[in-house]
């Protein structure tokens, strides 16, 4: 079975720092690109960060630029998301996705998302 499965949300302080991890099983993760994305109520998802599937190039949105740190562990099937200084608007569901891009086909995965919430 292809899966993604995310870990490590919860409940934090601001300025506080949560690690993200992605786990994938059922494919390996060497051959895809990676990213985060998150969704807030009311909001449309997001990209939060991207790493290329060499992993030589990452891209994270300007919200969170300096803050968040997306790296990849390939000999463990698994992404993960630094986040540090965490602020309440980062509060989201957060989910991984995996991509690869073949000629002219392309196949994708999503994880179920974790729950972050920043709060006082």
């Amino acid at each position: 079975q292809v899966q993604l499965v995310e870990s490590g949300g919860g409940l934090v302080q601001p300025g506080g720092s949560l690690r993200l991890s992605c786990a994938a099983s059922g494919f390996t993760l060497s051959d895809y690109a990676m990213s985060w994305y998150r969704q807030a109520p009311g909001k449309e998802r997001e990209l939060v960060a991207h790493i290329t599937q060499a992993g030589d190039t990452t891209h994270s949105a300007d919200s969170v630029k300096g803050r968040f740190t997306i790296s990849r562990d390939n000999a463990k099937n698994t992404v993960y998301l630094q986040m540090n200084s965490l602020k309440p608007e980062d509060t989201a569901v957060y989910y991984c996705n995996a991509e690869r891009v073949s000629g002219r086909t392309s196949r994708m995965y999503w994880g179920q998302g974790t729950q972050v919430t920043v709060s006082s």
